[in-house]
């Protein structure tokens, strides 16, 4: 085969991905633009908020802003009372890394009762949190709780599993110390619709803890 074949072959495969990318983002976008809001007034009580988990410090030691508004956000719809409990859903795959756990202390410390937030331990990715939200935790309807790029694909992820959920913006995070995340985003959204097709489901699922 000739250079020319082969770098006219790396071209056209670059320009699909570039494609594809563009599409799956489009698509996600466009579907949750009514859906999510950083306004307070424009959020119906629901019974429950869900917050998607990340991890409380960076790897250089300084606390994640995405974690520090995460945590905002919450506070200001529990208080606001447009939501009853906190579900929260992240990492716990390990001893040494407990998302869950880190938002709970995290959350008591900004006065929200402990007896109203509930753990999710197995929400290893958005699609685990989102689903089992749902067949777990029985819920229906949900608000979700990240920055806008994250709450976007999971409203997407949560409208394929008979979900009705919106979402509640976080602070979003400049994008000088979070260009890395907005890159993998990019990735993580052409992976939802190849999870979908190919119908995949959580890690675990497990006996149901119902939120009522």
């Amino acid at each position: 085969m000739s250079i020319k074949k082969v770098i006219k072959g790396v071209l056209f495969l670059g320009l699909i991905t570039l494609l594809v990318i563009v599409l799956a983002n489009w698509r996600i976008n466009s579907f949750a633009e009514t859906r999510i809001t950083t306004k307070l007034s424009e959020i119906p009580k629901h019974k429950v908020g869900m917050v998607l988990g990340t991890a409380k410090y960076t790897v250089g030691g300084q606390i994640n802003l995405f974690f520090l508004y995460r945590i905002d956000a919450v506070e200001k719809l529990y208080k606001a009372d447009k939501i009853d409990y906190v579900l929260v859903s992240g990492d716990n795959g390990n001893t040494n890394y407990n998302e869950p756990q880190a938002f709970k202390e995290a959350l008591v410390e900004r006065g929200i009762p402990e007896e109203k937030i509930i753990l999710d331990y197995a929400g290893f990715r958005t699609l685990d949190s989102v689903v089992r939200a749902k067949e777990v935790f029985g819920q229906n309807q949900l608000i979700i709780i990240s920055q806008p790029f994250h709450n976007a694909r999971a409203i997407y992820i949560a409208n394929h599993f008979g979900i009705e959920a919106i979402g509640f913006n976080a602070q979003s995070v400049h994008y000088t110390v979070s260009i890395k995340v907005q890159l993998r985003e990019y990735l993580a959204r052409v992976k939802v619709f190849v999870d979908l097709l190919f119908k995949v489901q959580p890690k675990f699922l497990g006996e149901k803890i119902l939120i009522e």
